[in-house]
């Protein structure tokens, strides 16, 4: 564990039940819960608005994963077993190392079972770019998903570019040829299989691009609800927000095998 009292500009808060750590930095503003090691805020400096989407209407209750952010689902995707989507965005992990520096600022949180072994790590590291790199430590093979969601001025100005034309559609069960690019004008729930070409969401309201770089992943998936109902979330609340994942999920984690995602912004 790191020492304490943190330097300047870190600091630990808390928002009802859930602790967090606050990045204020000057390249970088940030937030991160200790439940999930869950990135909740990014907002590099000269960026008007927050590139991450969280749930206003987030009750902040332990033990039930927060709506928004960058969720790690983590040993298991989807909803086959429970709880949905991995355990490990409804334990608490500890900060086990930091670094902060004028240009940047580095942290790491470790996931501990039972027995006090570490099952996993995430690094993240902020500058003008946002990093997060997964590390699976367990002996099986697991999958994994950075459930990104990403700020947006509305559904309607946003544009998806770099996916390919062909995805599975989990709501129907199906391949299917799409648009690339594609807008989000319905509820989609969609497995693209990923490519090096990094995923870039156009938004003409904010006047700027967030480039979405996968590495190591094997698929990206798009989600966005639309009007279904969806817990924690506002009946409107899709309309400011899409999930772009960067995902192991058929090829499966082996031990000390990493994945990572990289944010970027360009804006206009």
């Amino acid at each position: 564990m790191p020492r304490y009292p943190l330097p300047e500009g870190l600091h630990f808060t808390t928002s009802n039940q859930i602790r967090m750590l606050v990045v204020d930095h000057p390249k970088v503003k940030a937030k991160i819960s200790l439940q999930g090691a869950q990135l909740l805020s990014w907002q590099p400096a000269g960026c008007e608005q927050d590139v991450l989407w969280l749930s206003e209407i987030e009750p902040f209750s332990l033990g039930n994963a927060i709506r928004g952010g960058v969720p790690i689902c983590y040993p298991w995707f989807g909803t086959t077993k429970s709880p949905a989507h991995g355990y490990a965005r409804n334990r608490l992990w500890s900060l086990s190392h930091y670094q902060i520096n004028e240009n940047a600022v580095s942290l790491e949180f470790s996931l501990y079972d039972e027995t006090h072994r570490c099952e996993a790590k995430v690094a993240m590291t902020f500058d003008e770019t946002c990093q997060l790199t997964f590390t699976h430590l367990g002996n099986e093979p697991a999958q994994v998903a950075f459930h990104s969601y990403f700020n947006l001025s509305h559904i309607d100005n946003a544009m998806l570019q770099g996916l390919p034309n062909r995805c599975f559609d989990q709501l129907t069960s199906q391949e299917q040829e799409v648009d690339s690019p594609r807008k989000i004008t319905e509820n989609v729930d969609c497995i693209y299989t990923a490519t090096p070409e990094p995923t870039v969401i156009a938004d003409s309201g904010f006047a700027r691009e967030i480039v979405i770089s996968h590495q190591n992943a094997s698929e990206v998936v798009v989600w966005n609800p639309w009007h279904k109902p969806t817990g924690n979330m506002s009946e409107n609340g899709y309309e400011t927000m899409v999930c772009v994942e960067s995902a192991r999920i058929h090829q499966l984690l082996q031990s000390n095998e990493q994945v990572s995602v990289k944010l970027s912004v360009n804006q206009s």
